[in-house]
């Protein structure tokens, strides 16, 4: 008589997947971006995800979770750029602070690869609760605290909020509403005018 193989619990990945987890992983993130970019938030959903990764649902349950974890994971991917703010934009003198961050904020709109994403994640949390509360988590936590903690002026989280809203509304105006002549302006001439505006924000008395 043979022993049975052991059976595997569901959602539980089989020894090969386990070997190739970083890359299923990968595969699940970069469908998660695709299926939220496309449909948004509500309309996507965790079976939806593991199709087009080509896995089972249950492996997307496995390696994330629920659906807002799914979210949040690929948000993290997506927005690391913009999360992830070099140490000299945060650390470096605050008398340039507003036009570094400026730059790097606008900058990374500017570019078509990161911004595509950018794109499906702002409008998912537009549309969604969950999906707005998992972005501002992100944000609070890994961009505008890490600026506040440099600022030695009264209401530091809310000077740093008010930044990258002046910051993330002129993107929305110019790459989501597309409202001329500010879809069209040159960088470098918004750049001129924001800069001020969020060192204001940041480090006026």
């Amino acid at each position: 008589m043979t022993d049975a193989a052991p059976r595997r619990g569901r959602g539980r990945p089989t020894r090969t997947q386990t070997q190739a987890a970083p890359a299923t992983r990968d595969r699940i993130l970069a469908a998660a971006r695709e299926e939220f970019s496309e449909r948004g938030y509500e309309k996507t959903s965790v079976r939806g995800i593991a199709k087009s990764a080509g896995v089972d649902s249950a492996l997307v349950h496995h390696y994330f979770g629920t659906k807002e974890q799914v979210f949040e994971a690929a948000i993290e991917v997506a927005f690391a750029p913009a999360l992830d703010a070099p140490e000299k934009i945060v650390e470096g003198p605050l008398d340039g602070v507003g036009e570094r961050l400026t730059r790097f904020v606008l900058g990374i709109w500017e570019n078509p690869t990161s911004r595509t994403p950018l794109l499906a994640i702002v409008r998912s949390a537009v549309n969604n609760d969950t999906a707005a509360a998992v972005f501002r988590r992100l944000v609070a936590a890994q961009l505008l605290r890490r600026i506040a903690g440099r600022l030695d002026v009264p209401d530091a989280e809310l000077r740093a909020e008010l930044a990258a809203a002046q910051l993330v509304g002129v993107a929305m105006l110019r790459h989501v509403i597309k409202v001329e002549p500010l879809a069209s302006a040159d960088l470098e001439r918004i750049v001129a005018g924001v800069a001020p505006v969020v060192q204001g924000h940041l480090t006026n008395p």
